[in-house]
């Protein structure tokens, strides 16, 4: 999760110390925790994986070597190789980069829609807010498996598919919170106070709910990475996700099951960085939400 910079100059040429000495002591009560320090571990882990892929990989994830089909783990092949003769461990280092490509482009379009409409159904008319909250509860029904099967056949299958079906799947929870989240903060004295001044819908919207908005929606997400990179892994491994010659965890499980009575490494390379990447986000999370909203943290405890 990408943390907004700090403005670099200021008028006296000088950083902000305040913002930078919270992001800091954000950070550090993260990792203060044995759990905080784990899911940071694995975050960042896959975070420089996904980033350096290209340069990490020993083989191309596409270079097919049917004389060492199905190789037992080496020196030269670290986690064998599949029914094609392709080395696993360049697909798994690759496969990361599809992962968290599809999950922070659809995470991050997810946010942008749902933020302006979370905003509105709170803060407009009760009647536009009821039609928002129809649209939400038609999109939370959608059962996504059969929403993807149709858009497979809409769309075809790709990695833009992927991430309509995601942002699609992500918008409304998001919505939903931000909505909640308004509606409790304008009954607040300060939205009030800057009514009575007259103060224009976008400084209301902007300058006072969004603000107190953002924390509890970036906890969220930060949760929810975990899940958007499971939905991918399981659409690919379906046939419905990225297609086959882009290297994916869900298309290495998929490749891994069909020779598992022969060897179960291609399935246990697709599936162990799945593992890692639930624990490192679900960890970092929860460890976000603690340092943040402490009150939440002790209610969800209790």
């Amino acid at each position: 999760m990408a943390l907004a910079a700090p403005d670099i100059l200021s008028s006296a040429a000088v950083p902000e110390p305040g913002r930078l000495s919270r992001i800091a002591a954000t950070l550090r009560q993260v990792v203060s925790t044995p759990l905080g320090a784990i899911g940071c571990a694995l975050v960042a882990l896959i975070v420089l994986t996904a980033l350096f892929a290209p340069w990490i990989a020993p083989y191309s994830p596409t270079a097919i070597n049917v004389k060492e089909r199905l190789a037992d783990p080496s020196l030269s092949h670290l986690l064998g190789t599949d029914q094609l003769g392709r080395d696993l461990f360049s697909r798994v280092i690759l496969g990361t980069r599809t992962a968290m490509t599809v999950a922070l482009v659809s995470l991050s379009v997810a946010l942008a829609l749902a933020l302006p409409l979370g905003l509105i159904a709170g803060y407009g008319p009760r009647w536009l807010d009821a039609c928002l909250i129809l649209v939400f509860d038609s999109l939370s029904s959608l059962p996504m498996i059969m929403f993807g099967l149709a858009m497979v056949v809409l769309l075809g299958p790709g990695v833009s598919t992927v991430i309509f079906v995601i942002v699609i799947y992500s918008v409304p929870s998001y919505a939903r919170l931000i909505r909640t989240q308004t509606l409790s903060i304008k009954a607040r004295d300060f939205i009030k106070a800057e009514q009575a001044m007259n103060a224009g819908l976008g400084r209301i919207l902007f300058v006072h709910l969004l603000p107190n908005v953002i924390g509890p929606l970036l906890i969220l997400a930060c949760l929810d990475l975990s899940t958007i990179i499971t939905l991918e892994a399981g659409l690919s491994f379906l046939g419905l996700g990225v297609k086959p010659q882009i290297p994916s965890w869900g298309n290495i499980l998929s490749d891994g099951f069909s020779v598992i009575r022969t060897t179960p490494l291609p399935v246990i390379a697709g599936g162990l960085p799945l593992i890692l990447a639930t624990i490192g986000f679900t960890f970092f999370g929860e460890a976000l939400r603690d340092a943040l909203d402490p009150k939440l943290a002790r209610e969800s405890r209790a």
